[in-house]
């Protein structure tokens, strides 16, 4: 991991340059490097960019919430972004700079080795689904949360979960009953 972490801290471009201009940190991700699950959300907020910790803001409070409600240790998950580095005014990550970070996370996935990929939102949701020749099956998040789907890595079968972002729940209380309840799949492999 470690070279996978100077790599990412060695890359240029607008959101390398947004990264050093702010004094922020790349956000790489952290956990169990033997985890059978890995989240994968789609890029740092400001928190996580100030402390090079992934989902540790608001949006984290959610996610150790929804990992207690299935008595999951936040210790024992791996949890990353797409796009390590956070883009300006928190908008979304655009194609290029997903493409540009992608082969990070595909080398993350393959050090690990996780039994579960759930993916955070619907970026991560379609990059996933997309690597691993699930195009067939891609629908909405608002479609695919929940569900479960079966796919192939280079080191053997896995399943996919599609989910919401915890942030949404920030904004719509409602999906935190969801998300507790998608939550559940991931008990099931």
């Amino acid at each position: 991991m470690k070279k996978v972490r100077d790599e990412v801290f060695s890359l240029d471009g607008e959101l390398a340059e947004y990264r050093k201009k702010n004094n922020y940190f790349a956000v790489l991700g952290e956990g169990s490097h033997d985890a059978n699950i890995m989240f994968i959300g789609e890029a740092p907020g400001r928190n996580e960019a100030k402390t090079g910790r992934p989902f540790c803001g608001a949006a984290g409070r959610i996610l150790d919430d929804l990992l207690l409600s299935i008595n999951v240790p936040r210790e024992d998950v791996y949890i990353t972004n797409i796009v390590k580095d956070r883009p300006p005014e928190n908008r979304d990550p655009l194609p290029s700079e997903i493409e540009l970070y992608a082969p990070f996370l595909d080398r993350q996935i393959d050090i690990i080795k996780p039994k579960i990929l759930a993916t955070l939102g619907r970026f991560s949701m379609e990059y996933i689904m997309r690597k691993f020749e699930l195009v067939f099956e891609l629908e909405s998040i608002s479609a695919a949360h929940g569900k479960m789907y079966d796919a192939f890595a280079s080191y053997g079968a896995i399943k996919i979960i599609p989910l919401y972002h915890p942030a949404a729940a920030i904004y719509n209380q409602s999906l935190k009953e969801t998300l507790k309840k998608d939550f559940q799949e991931l008990k099931t492999p």
